[in-house]
């Protein structure tokens, strides 16, 4: 869930030298053929939850500097709103809805706060933090950018629902159980405006 917004990153990383520290400004475009999903099992089975790109509040507004061969940022988020993935039938989404609190915290917020390195087809290291059902947590997200016709970042991040203090639901009297162990994929395809 993350973790789409690591993608400006780089993005920005190469127009400018090592010691430009005062903050710049920018937005970026991801693109509808960009993919973020959601993938988890439970006891029986396994399921993914699609986000749906086109849903996304386009542009982002980016504030960056460049320190050290650090990309750090400032005030830059990707807003994800709950209702926006899908997860194949009107019964598990709902459930998943629940499991995310949407009624009281309808959105996933992902915060850039830095990408150490800035070369591209190379892994880097992507400081985030993570804010699901209220509570925000820190990671460090791998990602590899390249550039082709357009800018590409991908990445994933497994995730645990205890650190977001989220029960993993139980159905059918305790036969089903979700593992809190949930899995984060995307392949950003992002564009300065």
């Amino acid at each position: 869930m993350k973790k789409i917004v690591f993608l400006v990153v780089i993005l920005l990383a190469f127009a400018f030298t090592k010691t430009d520290r005062a903050i710049k400004s920018t937005s970026v475009v991801i693109s509808p053929k960009s993919s973020l999903m959601v993938k988890g099992s439970t006891n029986i089975n396994n399921f993914k939850c699609i986000y749906n790109i086109e849903k996304l509040n386009n542009p982002i507004p980016v504030l960056y500097f460049l320190s050290n061969n650090q990309l750090k940022f400032k005030e830059t988020v990707l807003i994800l709103d709950n209702k926006c993935f899908d997860c194949g039938g009107k019964a598990i989404n709902n459930d998943f809805q629940k499991i995310l609190k949407t009624e009281s915290y309808p959105q996933i917020k992902m915060f850039l706060k830095q990408v150490n390195g800035l070369e591209f087809n190379k892994d880097l290291e992507a400081l985030v933090d993570i804010e699901i059902a209220g509570v925000k947590k820190p990671y460090t997200v791998v990602v590899t950018i390249s550039k082709e016709n357009e800018l590409t970042i991908n990445g994933g991040l497994k995730i645990n629902l205890k650190d977001f203090n989220i029960e993993s639901p139980k159905k059918l009297f305790g036969l089903i159980k979700i593992d809190e162990m949930i899995e984060i994929d995307f392949s950003l395809l992002v564009n300065e405006k």
